[in-house]
């Protein structure tokens, strides 16, 4: 156990004992949990599978960065929208080749750090480009959590609707008056006590649970399709873009995880390495099924409140998620939650989403009273959440958010640093 600078229970290369470290693993397994389950229920995916990447991921990240950074792969938000649109329309394979795209820039990002340094990443993503773009992806969902919490077979229905709010109040609640363990759980609190509502007030149907056994494989699915490769430019076109938003989470993730273990990350292992094996884990999830993966910030939450930052607890996190996505009754379970509760959750995460991109401005003192600033965040908030999408075919739109993080990035690099008028 150490007592170091950075006042660690536990420090990044400490192993706690066997029974604390299963605590402790667990406790990080339930708080990236209920998000995680959550993107694929929400696209369609199959959970098991993302819980099993989330896992596999984390691992390679651990390996990758020789076991210096205490970062948990979950499954990423940014991406659920295309990733929607492309399972309705075209079907996994094309999700897989759209989320192995994601995984290639990283690595092509990473393969330039090496050679260029990170001064130029940091220019084009400034606390005035990050803070909107990372509120845009919150607030550009609002209206798939409503739908989700409102309506059932295209229908409104009050009870989804009584069932979304119990669900919101419910994890607010968890939230604010919870404490200790069960504090650090309220997500997963909130998903389980809206199921019962939900149970109670018929909108759930629990004959996949019964056929399901207790082990089976995951659903792992491919990039290739039934008929052969077909290449998709549309799912790359879509989501490719994006990965500049999962990097700009990617970087203010290790800026935090420098400043509470007290490790410069940026120069050892290097950004070059945590983004390869934030790539890796991406491509590996696309080439098995499941969705785009990114550091979460549930679990650097718990680190703060923990004070325990060993890469001994992520890793056994990790190997709990690959475990747990073998359990075939929890897949079935997982997969039977209605959309009035992935939707009365939603709100409360999307906000969350929303409020960290604000935390990113207030922290940095951005200031709008300079118009530069003002003319950055403005079109962003409202090109995101508006979805002004660019449709150049059927096979080819680029959505509002990646429209909002070019346009950021494009303003940031032309405008001036101070308006004429105000000279």
């Amino acid at each position: 156990m150490s007592k170091n600078q950075n006042n660690a229970i536990y420090d990044l290369h400490d192993k706690p004992p066997f029974f604390t470290w299963l605590g402790l693993s667990l406790q990080h397994l339930f708080s990236m949990f209920g998000a995680t389950i959550l993107v694929p229920l929400l696209v369609g995916l199959n959970p098991g599978v993302a819980l099993f990447t989330s896992g596999v991921g984390t691992l390679l990240h651990l390996l990758i960065t020789h076991g210096k950074v205490p970062a948990y792969m979950g499954s990423s938000f940014a991406f659920i929208i295309p990733m929607t649109s492309l399972l309705k329309t075209v079907g996994y394979p094309a999700v897989a080749q759209g989320i192995i795209s994601v995984g290639l820039v990283y690595l092509v990002v990473a393969f330039i750090v090496t050679f260029t340094g990170t001064a130029w990443i940091e220019y084009i993503f400034p606390a005035e480009v990050v803070g909107p773009i990372i509120m845009v992806i919150g607030l550009s969902l609002a209206g798939s959590a409503a739908s989700s919490a409102t309506t059932m077979n295209g229908h409104y229905d009050i009870r989804v609707f009584t069932v979304a709010l119990v669900t919101l109040l419910a994890t607010i609640a968890f939230n604010m008056f919870l404490k200790g363990f069960l504090g650090l759980l309220p997500v997963l609190l909130g998903i389980i006590f809206g199921y019962i509502v939900a149970l109670i007030t018929g909108l759930v149907d629990l004959s996949p649970v019964a056929s399901a056994h207790w082990f089976q494989l995951p659903n792992f699915e491919t990039f290739i399709g039934k008929d052969g490769f077909v290449f998709y430019p549309a799912a790359v076109l879509s989501m490719a873009p994006l990965a500049l938003v999962t990097l700009s989470e990617h970087l203010g993730h290790l800026m935090v995880l420098s400043k509470i273990t007290g490790t410069d990350f940026f120069e050892n292992p290097g950004l070059k390495r945590t983004l390869t094996g934030d790539g890796t884990a991406s491509v590996v999830a696309g080439l098995i099924g499941g969705p785009a993966v990114t550091s979460y910030g549930e679990n650097i939450g718990v680190m703060q409140l923990s004070r325990v930052y060993s890469v001994w607890v992520i890793g056994g996190a990790a190997f709990f998620a690959v475990i747990f996505s073998f359990v075939g009754k929890l897949s079935a379970l997982i997969s039977t939650i209605p959309g009035a509760v992935t939707g009365g959750v939603g709100f409360m995460l999307y906000g969350v989403i929303a409020a960290a991109g604000l935390q990113v401005i207030v922290d940095n003192k951005v200031d709008y009273s300079k118009k530069r600033n003002l003319m950055i965040a403005a079109p962003i908030m409202v090109v995101g959440i508006g979805n002004f999408h660019l449709q150049l075919s059927t096979q080819v739109d680029f959505s509002g958010v990646a429209i909002a993080t070019i346009l950021g990035i494009v303003l940031n690099l032309v405008l001036p640093k101070v308006a004429a008028s105000e000279k």
